[in-house]
Protein backbone atom coordinates (compact mmCIF):
# COMPACT_ATOMS: atom_id res chain seq x y z
CA UNK A 1 0.00 0.00 0.00
CA UNK A 2 2.83 2.44 0.85
CA UNK A 3 4.59 1.65 -2.42
CA UNK A 4 1.42 2.47 -4.38
CA UNK A 5 1.03 5.75 -2.49
CA UNK A 6 4.65 6.75 -3.22
CA UNK A 7 4.09 6.03 -6.89
CA UNK A 8 1.06 8.31 -6.99
CA UNK A 9 2.99 11.09 -5.26
CA UNK A 10 5.94 10.61 -7.60
CA UNK A 11 3.66 10.86 -10.63
CA UNK A 12 2.16 14.07 -9.21
CA UNK A 13 5.64 15.49 -8.73
CA UNK A 14 6.57 14.53 -12.32
CA UNK A 15 3.43 16.24 -13.62
CA UNK A 16 4.09 19.31 -11.49
CA UNK A 17 7.72 19.46 -12.62
CA UNK A 18 6.79 19.11 -16.29
CA UNK A 19 4.76 22.34 -16.25
CA UNK A 20 7.46 24.46 -14.58
CA UNK A 21 9.40 26.99 -16.61
CA UNK A 22 13.09 26.33 -17.30
CA UNK A 23 14.12 28.80 -14.61
CA UNK A 24 11.84 27.14 -12.04
CA UNK A 25 13.15 23.69 -12.98
CA UNK A 26 16.76 24.79 -12.60
CA UNK A 27 16.04 26.45 -9.25
CA UNK A 28 14.17 23.39 -7.95
CA UNK A 29 16.87 20.94 -9.08
CA UNK A 30 19.63 23.04 -7.52
CA UNK A 31 17.65 23.03 -4.27
CA UNK A 32 17.27 19.25 -4.42
CA UNK A 33 20.98 18.79 -5.10
CA UNK A 34 21.78 20.92 -2.03
CA UNK A 35 19.81 18.40 0.03
CA UNK A 36 21.79 15.39 -1.22
CA UNK A 37 24.66 13.80 0.69
CA UNK A 38 28.07 13.50 -1.03
CA UNK A 39 27.66 9.86 -2.09
CA UNK A 40 24.29 10.67 -3.70
CA UNK A 41 25.85 13.63 -5.48
CA UNK A 42 28.64 11.45 -6.89
CA UNK A 43 26.09 8.95 -8.15
CA UNK A 44 23.96 11.69 -9.72
CA UNK A 45 27.12 13.18 -11.22
CA UNK A 46 27.85 9.85 -12.88
CA UNK A 47 24.32 9.70 -14.27
CA UNK A 48 24.56 13.25 -15.57
CA UNK A 49 27.99 12.54 -17.07
CA UNK A 50 26.55 9.60 -18.97
CA UNK A 51 23.60 11.64 -20.25
CA UNK A 52 25.86 14.55 -21.24
CA UNK A 53 28.22 12.24 -23.13
CA UNK A 54 25.55 11.75 -25.80
CA UNK A 55 25.74 15.42 -26.80
CA UNK A 56 29.45 15.94 -26.24
CA UNK A 57 30.47 16.15 -29.91
CA UNK A 58 27.63 18.41 -30.97
CA UNK A 59 28.30 20.85 -28.11
CA UNK A 60 32.12 20.75 -28.15
CA UNK A 61 32.60 23.94 -30.18
CA UNK A 62 29.99 25.81 -28.13
CA UNK A 63 31.70 24.63 -24.93
CA UNK A 64 35.05 25.97 -26.12
CA UNK A 65 33.45 29.37 -26.82
CA UNK A 66 31.58 29.30 -23.49
CA UNK A 67 34.87 28.91 -21.64
CA UNK A 68 36.80 31.50 -23.65
CA UNK A 69 36.65 34.93 -21.98
CA UNK A 70 37.46 36.68 -25.28
CA UNK A 71 34.43 35.11 -26.97
CA UNK A 72 32.21 35.90 -23.99
CA UNK A 73 33.36 39.53 -23.99
CA UNK A 74 31.60 39.98 -27.34
CA UNK A 75 28.23 39.01 -25.84
CA UNK A 76 27.38 42.31 -24.19
CA UNK A 77 24.13 43.43 -25.84
CA UNK A 78 21.63 41.48 -23.78
CA UNK A 79 18.78 43.43 -25.37
CA UNK A 80 19.38 41.19 -28.40
CA UNK A 81 17.55 37.87 -28.24
CA UNK A 82 20.35 36.06 -30.11
CA UNK A 83 22.92 37.29 -27.57
CA UNK A 84 20.68 36.16 -24.70
CA UNK A 85 20.41 32.71 -26.28
CA UNK A 86 24.19 32.53 -26.61
CA UNK A 87 24.57 33.60 -22.98
CA UNK A 88 22.19 30.84 -21.90
CA UNK A 89 24.20 28.25 -23.83
CA UNK A 90 27.43 29.68 -22.42
CA UNK A 91 26.15 29.45 -18.84
CA UNK A 92 25.01 25.88 -19.44
CA UNK A 93 28.43 24.86 -20.81
CA UNK A 94 30.65 26.99 -18.55
CA UNK A 95 33.13 24.89 -16.58
CA UNK A 96 32.56 24.93 -12.85
CA UNK A 97 36.08 26.21 -12.16
CA UNK A 98 36.33 28.88 -14.88
CA UNK A 99 36.37 31.99 -12.70
CA UNK A 100 37.77 34.26 -15.44
CA UNK A 101 34.95 33.51 -17.88
CA UNK A 102 32.44 33.77 -15.01
CA UNK A 103 33.83 37.24 -14.28
CA UNK A 104 33.20 38.31 -17.88
CA UNK A 105 29.65 36.98 -17.72
CA UNK A 106 29.12 38.64 -14.35
CA UNK A 107 30.11 42.05 -15.75
CA UNK A 108 27.68 41.57 -18.65
CA UNK A 109 24.79 40.42 -16.48
CA UNK A 110 25.12 43.12 -13.83
CA UNK A 111 24.26 45.88 -16.29
CA UNK A 112 20.64 44.77 -16.29
CA UNK A 113 19.43 47.84 -14.35
CA UNK A 114 20.89 50.19 -16.93
CA UNK A 115 19.47 48.18 -19.80
CA UNK A 116 15.96 47.98 -18.37
CA UNK A 117 15.87 51.64 -17.33
CA UNK A 118 17.74 53.29 -20.23
CA UNK A 119 16.59 51.14 -23.11
CA UNK A 120 13.13 50.40 -21.78
CA UNK A 121 13.57 46.67 -22.21
CA UNK A 122 10.18 45.15 -21.59
CA UNK A 123 10.48 41.88 -19.71
CA UNK A 124 6.93 40.91 -20.61
CA UNK A 125 7.59 40.87 -24.39
CA UNK A 126 7.33 37.26 -25.55
CA UNK A 127 10.08 35.13 -24.10
CA UNK A 128 12.23 38.02 -22.86
CA UNK A 129 11.16 37.69 -19.23
CA UNK A 130 11.60 33.91 -19.24
CA UNK A 131 15.07 34.25 -20.78
CA UNK A 132 16.14 36.74 -18.13
CA UNK A 133 14.74 34.56 -15.34
CA UNK A 134 16.62 31.55 -16.69
CA UNK A 135 19.84 33.53 -17.23
CA UNK A 136 19.91 34.84 -13.68
CA UNK A 137 18.72 31.58 -12.12
CA UNK A 138 21.51 29.67 -13.85
CA UNK A 139 24.13 32.31 -13.03
CA UNK A 140 23.12 32.67 -9.37
CA UNK A 141 23.45 28.90 -8.92
CA UNK A 142 26.52 28.29 -11.10
CA UNK A 143 29.61 27.09 -9.22
CA UNK A 144 32.00 29.16 -11.37
CA UNK A 145 30.74 32.36 -9.75
CA UNK A 146 32.06 33.49 -6.39
CA UNK A 147 29.80 33.72 -3.36
CA UNK A 148 29.65 37.51 -3.68
CA UNK A 149 28.84 37.31 -7.39
CA UNK A 150 26.06 34.82 -6.69
CA UNK A 151 24.60 37.17 -4.09
CA UNK A 152 24.57 40.08 -6.54
CA UNK A 153 23.07 37.90 -9.27
CA UNK A 154 20.42 36.63 -6.84
CA UNK A 155 19.48 40.26 -6.05
CA UNK A 156 19.18 40.96 -9.78
CA UNK A 157 17.04 37.83 -10.16
CA UNK A 158 14.76 39.01 -7.36
CA UNK A 159 14.44 42.41 -9.03
CA UNK A 160 13.50 40.79 -12.35
CA UNK A 161 10.94 38.59 -10.60
CA UNK A 162 9.43 41.68 -8.94
CA UNK A 163 9.25 43.53 -12.26
CA UNK A 164 7.52 40.55 -13.85
CA UNK A 165 5.07 40.23 -10.95
CA UNK A 166 4.19 43.92 -11.16
CA UNK A 167 3.74 43.59 -14.93
CA UNK A 168 1.51 40.52 -14.50
CA UNK A 169 -0.40 42.27 -11.72
CA UNK A 170 -0.99 45.36 -13.87
CA UNK A 171 -2.07 43.25 -16.83
CA UNK A 172 -4.44 41.27 -14.62
CA UNK A 173 -6.00 44.34 -13.01
CA UNK A 174 -6.33 46.06 -16.38
CA UNK A 175 -7.92 43.08 -18.09
CA UNK A 176 -10.31 42.35 -15.22
CA UNK A 177 -11.28 45.95 -14.52
CA UNK A 178 -9.97 46.15 -10.97
CA UNK A 179 -7.05 45.64 -8.65
CA UNK A 180 -8.66 42.91 -6.54
CA UNK A 181 -7.49 40.14 -8.83
CA UNK A 182 -3.89 41.33 -8.80
CA UNK A 183 -3.64 40.59 -5.08
CA UNK A 184 -4.87 37.05 -5.66
CA UNK A 185 -2.02 36.14 -8.00
CA UNK A 186 0.21 33.35 -6.69
CA UNK A 187 3.86 34.11 -6.01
Amino acid sequence: MVENRCFVQREEVYRWFSVLSSAQRAEFLCGLLDLCVPIELRFLGSCLEDLARKDYHSLRDAEIKANNPADLANLTNITDEVVRSKLLVSLALLSSDNRVAAGVLFRTLTHIDTIINNYGLKLNDGQTGEQFLLLFTMASNHPAFSFHQKQVLRQELTQIQEILQVTVGEASSTSHGGGANAAALPN
